[in-house]
């Protein structure tokens, strides 16, 4: 089965002993796709030359909003710049993030938000959302750009309601391992009712490792967990709900 892994952050410092192997093995594992999503400068030097070395990594470049408080608006020069690029294949991942009380301020957030929003929609490429307890800001930041732009809901854990609203918004929505958690039953209920043609898979590993490695270092190799859950839900044999989803993969990112 071919899986292509729509989030994931190999160049976290969780992979410095092994990330070259890990890379490849990927194959092996049925792992042929993967979107590295960045979330700071700092990741930002270190992605081109990571995406020109490996073929079948791609990556988006963006600021997260919980990584914002040295930047300016000016900071995003740098994100256009990496843009030019051909392996680069969307904005993100960007997006607002209320969970933590230490989080640049609300206000900051959205600015920069709504900035990477627009220059994404400047250069015609989807973007990668993460909303953390924001939703409805989030929704509505989204609604201002209507037509504008689109991408994928990360990692999504709102409501099938908020769901309906992205959908709306011609959004595809990810899911991790999340989806796999005993009490994930937001999540069971959303990825049980988008239509197929907009579902995702990713990892965001090296964190989120689903069920049974839960507790443990996530890889794009665990993404079959993830596909096997969607598969049980929504009835179908896991090599069929395959390559549905790394088709989808590859129309969310223009590959």
């Amino acid at each position: 089965m071919d899986i292509f892994d729509t989030h994931a952050h190999l160049l976290d410092e969780q992979f410095d002993e092994d990330r070259e192997a890990l890379i490849a093995s990927l194959s092996d594992s049925g792992v042929k796709l993967v979107m590295e999503a960045c979330t700071d400068l700092g990741y930002l030097e270190k992605l081109i030359p990571f995406v020109e070395k490996h073929p079948m990594v791609y990556g988006a470049a963006g600021l997260h909003p919980e990584e914002l408080g040295p930047y300016g608006l000016s900071d995003l020069d740098a994100v256009a710049a990496a843009l030019d690029h051909p392996k680069i294949k969307a904005v993100g991942e960007i997006g607002l993030d209320y969970y933590w009380p230490e989080n640049p301020p609300r206000e900051v957030q959205k600015e920069f938000f709504d900035a990477q929003l627009s220059l994404a929609a400047e250069r015609g490429l989807p973007v990668i959302i993460h909303d953390r307890e924001a939703h409805g800001d989030t929704v509505d930041i989204l609604r201002a750009h209507r037509g504008r732009v689109t991408g994928v809901m990360h990692c999504f854990s709102g409501s099938y309601e908020t769901a309906k609203e992205c959908l709306d918004l011609g959004f595809f929505i990810g899911f991790g391992g999340a989806l796999t958690f005993k009490n994930a039953k937001k999540n069971v209920e959303v990825a049980s009712k988008v239509p197929l043609d907009r579902l995702v898979i990713e990892t965001d590993c090296p964190y989120m490792a689903p069920v049974p490695c839960r507790g443990k270092r996530n890889d794009p190799t665990k993404t079959l967990y993830v596909l096997q859950k969607l598969a049980e839900l929504r009835a179908m044999p896991p090599e069929d709900m395959a390559p549905v989803l790394f088709e989808n993969g590859k129309r969310l990112f223009g590959l």
